[in-house]
């Protein structure tokens, strides 16, 4: 089969809720990675076959063919089509398989596989407060649903209780780990590791080149002190992922395009899987995807270098490390969603973004990629870094 390779990854640095990147549309937001891509790899944008776009409240700004309008804002030329998905937080890391089946397939041969979400602008879960607010349906868990599974509503909050409750973590573990990725992101961010990721977004004429969530002074009695999600529980906003503004995208490409367009890849797709478990526990399928990624791939963890588990919660990773025993020193080495912040659509190849450039930073080989996603879905990617 066809190889699919990597051969750029970017990302704008994230903006806090109502902070520097709050004042930019979210289709010109994306417009800066679409650009960027092009301009660092001396593109003619017209060769681009496709833009796959992940966002997820697709409501507001983000209406209406949210990825064409990310192109029409870009400089790219009208010529070049775009399609949005919705995975929940895996959308753009779908965009990357999705591109990459499209390249390994003989489809396209250059697809850029991207993300967006401004959720100050467009807050989660806008696209149905609004409709309830009104009277309009009764929301997306049909009778059936509801009768089938017992609830009224699936809530990744309610999943993150259980999930701590079932792996047995108390919060002062679950704090300790949001301490360890605020610690692990602002020593990235002032070593310069994210340097050959990150967009320059302008902002008031400056450059936004720094995530703003990051808690640089933070302490566990800091992250301790933060009330609950709920009474009697252990999931906090402090060792939960921050609601983040951002963009993010990969250049996928055919081996046919690296040689007609002069290009470098910097990392191979070794692995593309995506599997389904509980919607009500929802959070714990990354743990089961990984397992069959790993045997899909012919790989052992041990034969990981890096993983990027997305901090959906502090529970995820942790119970993914159990899981699949990996060793917490190659986990979401450059800290996580947590200090970073989680921008939904843009998530996956934000996530994907780091992970390369961390790779090929350390002189390292294969890094593996996963998350959590709404309605217990979880995609697994598995690269090998060029």
């Amino acid at each position: 089969m066809a190889d699919a390779y990597i051969v750029d990854a970017v990302r704008t640095a994230g903006g806090r809720r109502n902070g520097r990147l709050s004042g930019i549309h979210p289709a010109d937001l994306a417009a800066y990675i679409l650009n960027a891509l092009v301009d660092r790899n001396d593109l003619d944008p017209a060769a681009i076959d496709d833009v796959i776009m992940g966002c997820v409240t697709q409501a507001g700004e983000q209406a209406f063919a949210f990825a064409r309008n990310a192109v029409l804002a870009s400089r790219l030329p009208d010529s070049v089509p775009a399609v949005t998905i919705d995975r929940q937080c895996g959308s753009s890391q779908q965009a990357v398989q999705f591109a990459a089946q499209a390249v390994m397939s003989g489809t396209q041969d250059m697809v850029i596989a991207a993300g967006t979400e401004s959720m100050s602008r467009v807050p989660m879960f806008s696209n149905l407060s609004f409709h309830q607010r009104e009277g309009i349906g009764i929301g997306p868990v049909s009778p059936s649903i509801a009768e089938r599974f017992g609830v009224k509503e699936f809530s990744q909050f309610a999943g993150a209780e259980m999930l701590a409750r079932k792996h047995g973590f108390d919060r002062e573990t679950l704090d300790r780990f949001a301490l360890e990725s605020h610690r692990r992101a602002a020593a990235a961010t002032e070593a310069g590791a994210f340097a050959d990721e990150i967009v320059p977004v302008l902002v008031d004429g400056e450059p936004h080149v720094r995530d703003e969530g990051i808690r640089y002074d933070a302490t566990l009695e800091s992250i301790g002190a933060v009330k609950l999600l709920q009474e009697g529980g252990m999931i906090s906003a402090a060792n939960a992922s921050q609601i983040c503004d951002g963009a993010s995208g990969v250049l996928v490409v055919s081996e046919r395009a690296l040689k007609a367009h002069g290009l470098t890849p910097i990392a191979r797709i070794v692995d593309m899987t995506v599997t389904a478990g509980d919607p009500i526990i929802m959070l714990e399928e990354p743990l089961f995807a990984t397992d069959k990624a790993l045997k899909k791939s012919g790989l052992s963890i041990a034969d990981i270098d890096l993983y990027e588990v997305n901090e959906a919660f502090a529970p995820v990773p942790l119970a993914w490390l159990e899981q699949v025993g990996g060793d917490p020193a190659r986990l979401n080495v450059n800290g996580g969603a947590i200090a970073l912040g989680r921008p939904l659509g843009a998530s996956g190849t934000k996530l994907m973004a780091t992970l390369v450039h961390a790779l090929r930073a350390r002189g390292k080989r294969y890094g593996l990629q996963t998350m959590c996603e709404g309605g217990g879905i979880a995609n697994v990617t598995i690269v090998e870094a060029l």
